[in-house]
């Protein structure tokens, strides 16, 4: 008995009484025992997993037939208010408390301080409609052209869309661009005019771009306002009467779409899924058709709007899934991936994947102090680790040094991971220009894809042994009104545009389709455009190829030394007005040295433009106080001597600021 009360002497939690052995040890032990537990009953729970669903909730998910499953996302061009549309469904269908957070389902601090949704988001409601409960799934996807892929990944979890159009602005590019994505998916279209409640709001010409660009009856439209809730009521029973349910069956052998991940890292891989058939529950063995590897399910449940685990998942489901052991590496999540039971290989056809997303453009990311490397390196893995459209790879400037090339889908993309990286993990970085990925083709049969300007050839050598130079192209969706037609022209046609089709589809829209160079359409053009417009003007553009250029490599020259941070792949005629650009702004960056500093910009042996910074002057006469004038001109022919050998062996030192200021916004501008 002694034993035993010095052993619970030294293992009690500080805050807990001394426990001395009495008469009634047990009752004693057992008493303390029960208030241990209680002092960490506040952690225990939050440390076993992902919050569970009520359990009166899963009863009524288990009733719920695959018959009353319903799927669908919303899609609209940007900024027409998909993401407040949610909320009011979330509020309508009691998953979330109304008069709560704004845009509850844009999660990322980034898309809460832009007003712009960057990841497509996912929900799962409860819904009474006529007496029965209706299982609904929402998606809401972004707007901007930069994030297409997530709304086709979005697709192949629904079996509709709510086709959202705003009453003021009505029919933009990227409204058409979505339609037909959906339309090819062979989704059921809902559409809704929102923001009706606007003073310039105008239904009737949004309902009439509808019938004459879509041939949708406008009888069917759906008017709303978000904002204020107007009329929302109306969108649910729509939902539920025309968007067809799911097709799958829980008896079948288990079917599984990876629809989306992300690294937890406490978990590891987290998975996003779409059921077609089958059940998955926590502890069944489930195997990818991608990789052939094996997987224990550790914990199953619904985006409920947060992770709230539930005992199952069945067909017409979509819900999340990770893994005991959890999976580390995201490369074994291969979205678009098909999985099923272990031994069910040879009962289930894979499901067709998705077409992985191509960076479009390419920056080199450098630290601004070297020495926050290390931190920087992880800050950037933790955010490509949960944006699979992200390419990285390691690279070494002489100027900057080492650093890193960076693909994104778009210039909004990249603009977003920059803030990201502020934001969330407090690091700033130096961004190089944007580029493009350029096609070499060499006289003996050679094919290279250039992503970086360091590698693209050169001097004359170089160019002696290739056969052609070629570009990447764009075919891009203008929607502006008819007033600033000539202007947008005119802008296309300078950026080497190459006009398509041009078509009024109302008497005062039209829509213009231009092949344009990709390197001009990432050089600020969506800038200039709404510049131009005054914002009415909006752009979608896709990938049409490579074409045949005349494209050289523009380098900056400080004392005949190339910076290799800065240089660029553009159009011959080009060349020289960009160049007179460069040198004049770097000449405001740069310090004054002891010697004559020459700034140059070249193409291969050209110099296309160039600035001089004066030398710092002593004055080296200053103790002279008189005679003999000799002795002057001896002391000034001495300096001159001086300054000429340190121009020769001297070497300039570039301040990282001076990169930061050239590099920043618009300092590649023509």
């Amino acid at each position: 008995m002694r034993q035993c009360g010095r052993l619970l002497r030294l293992l009690r939690p500080p805050f807990l009484p001394s426990i001395r052995p009495t008469t009634n040890t047990t009752t004693t032990f057992s008493k303390h025992h029960n208030a241990f537990t209680k002092a960490f009953s506040t952690t225990l729970p939050r440390l076993a997993g992902y919050p569970k669903i009520a359990k009166s909730i899963e009863e009524r998910i288990e009733a719920i037939p695959l018959e009353r499953f319903r799927n669908f996302c919303i899609v609209a061009h940007v900024d027409h208010g998909k993401s407040t549309l949610s909320d009011r469904l979330l509020e309508l269908t009691g998953t979330i408390a109304p008069g709560g957070n704004k845009q509850i389902l844009d999660k990322l601090d980034v898309e809460r301080e832009r007003g712009i949704t960057v990841k497509a988001q996912t929900c799962t409601m409860l819904y009474n409609y006529k007496g029965e409960d209706y299982l609904i799934h929402l998606v809401d996807t972004p707007g901007h052209v930069d994030f297409r892929a997530e709304v086709s990944r979005s697709y192949a979890s629904c079996g509709g869309a709510i086709l959202l159009v705003d009453a003021s602005q009505g029919v933009q590019a990227q409204t058409v661009a979505n339609f037909y994505l959906a339309f090819a998916q062979g989704l059921h279209l809902i559409p809704v005019i929102n923001k009706v409640d606007l003073p310039l709001a105008d239904p009737g010409r949004a309902l009439e771009q509808l019938k004459s660009s879509f041939e949708i009856d406008p009888s069917n439209a759906v008017l709303v306002s978000a904002k204020t809730g107007l009329n929302v009521e109306a969108l649910l029973p729509v939902v539920c009467d025309q968007v067809p349910a799911p097709v799958g069956s829980k008896d079948a052998p288990l079917k599984i779409l990876l629809v989306d991940s992300w690294y937890d890292n406490f978990r590891g891989v987290v998975m996003l899924v779409r059921v077609f058939d089958g059940v998955i529950r926590p502890g069944d063995t489930i195997v990818s058709f991608a990789t052939g590897k094996k997987f224990i399910v550790g914990d199953v449940g619904i985006m409920h709007p947060v992770e709230t685990s539930t005992s199952s998942l069945r067909a017409g489901q979509v819900g999340y899934i990770y893994f005991n052991p959890g999976m580390k590496n995201m490369k074994e999540a291969k979205v678009g991936d098909t999985f099923t039971h272990l031994g069910s290989e040879k009962l289930v056809t894979p499901c067709e994947g998705f077409e992985e997303p191509k960076p479009m453009v390419f920056v080199g990311a450098f630290p601004v102090d070297q020495s926050e490397f290390s931190r920087l390196n992880d800050s950037i893995e933790q955010l490509v680790i949960n944006d699979r459209s992200v390419t990285l790879q390691k690279e070494a400037s002489d100027a900057l040094g080492q650093g890193w090339r960076l693909g994104f889908l778009g210039t909004l993309h990249c603009s977003v991971f920059q803030d990201r990286l502020l934001g969330e993990h407090g690091q700033n970085i130096i961004i190089t220009a944007p580029t493009v990925p350029f096609k070499v083709i060499y006289k003996s049969g050679k094919e290279v894809i250039v992503k970086n300007p360091a590698e693209f050839p050169t001097d004359d050598i170089d160019h002696n042994r290739v056969e052609a130079l070629y570009e990447p192209i764009v075919l891009a969706t203008i929607t502006v009104p008819e007033e600033y037609l000539g202007k947008v022209i005119e802008l296309c046609e300078s950026n080497r545009g190459q006009q398509q089709e041009l078509t009024f589809f109302t008497a005062t829209q039209v829509i213009l389709r231009y092949k344009l160079p990709l390197s001009q359409l990432v050089n600020d053009f969506f800038g200039k455009l709404k510049g131009i417009t005054k914002g009415y003007a909006s752009l979608d553009y896709e990938e049409a190829g490579y074409q045949k250029s005349d494209i050289v490599k523009l380098q900056l020259l400080v004392n005949h030394v190339p910076v290799d941070a800065i240089a660029q792949v553009i159009h011959r005629s080009q060349a020289r007005t960009m160049g007179k650009n460069w040198v004049n702004r770097f000449k405001e960056f740069l310090d004054r040295q002891l010697f004559e500093v020459v700034i140059q910009a070249a193409v291969g042996r050209q110099i296309v433009a160039r600035e001089t910074i004066k030398a710092l002057r002593k004055d080296v006469t200053a103790k002279l106080y008189g005679g003999d004038p000799t002795r002057r001109m001896k002391l000034l022919e001495k300096q001159k001597q001086g300054k000429k050998r340190m121009r020769a062996v001297g070497n300039v030192s570039i301040d990282s600021s001076a990169f930061q200021g050239f590099l920043g916004k618009n300092a590649h501008g023509e």
